[in-house]
């Protein structure tokens, strides 16, 4: 699929899966709920300032993810860690222009729908932050960020700025 047609599709003017080479079936658009930041990072890299289509709303990525594997023609955007695993058995992940999304893809900036988590302290942080943030930077949170279904800061080989721009990591 292409980003245009993924576009096309979150926006209503593609509504049924023949006009993309799928199947005759109607579309069935799932998506986060307003103020999401999932719903945020698919408006900014899909969207380009559109408005989704009016459609059923989900609170929460694995609502989701149950809804898109139970329903006939739905589609959806998940967290990446909501497309691994056992509980993501029943729904298939597409690539778009030809780019599959996977770790390493969104680390070098070929998938180009993604966004960091972020985690925000003062200026001058007490001591216990400090061992806290190391903490979170260790090696041994690196392995556990992966199980979870996320890619570790350290793994990433370029940067968004808050504008969405990406530029590359001099590593």
């Amino acid at each position: 699929m292409s980003s245009k047609q993924l576009k096309e599709i979150f926006t209503g003017k593609i509504t049924n899966w023949k006009e993309v080479g799928g199947k005759d079936e109607k579309i069935v658009l799932v998506n986060r709920a307003q103020g999401s930041g999932t719903r945020f990072t698919f408006g900014q890299n899909v969207l380009d300032g559109k408005s989704a289509k009016t459609s059923q709303e989900q609170d929460d990525n694995g609502a989701v993810q149950k809804i898109v594997g139970q329903t006939p023609g739905a589609i959806s955007y998940l967290a990446f860690s909501y497309t691994q695993g056992n509980a993501a058995s029943k729904i298939k992940t597409i690539s778009v222009d030809k780019v599959k999304p996977t770790d390493k893809n969104v680390a070098d900036n070929k998938w180009k729908i993604w966004a960091y988590e972020h985690m925000y302290t003062t200026k001058n942080p007490s001591k216990d932050t400090k061992k806290y943030i190391d903490f979170v930077k260790s090696d041994d949170m690196k392995k556990t960020t992966k199980k979870l279904g996320y890619i570790p800061m350290s793994d990433m080989k370029v940067q968004k700025d808050d504008q969405n721009k990406v530029t590359k990591l001099d590593k």
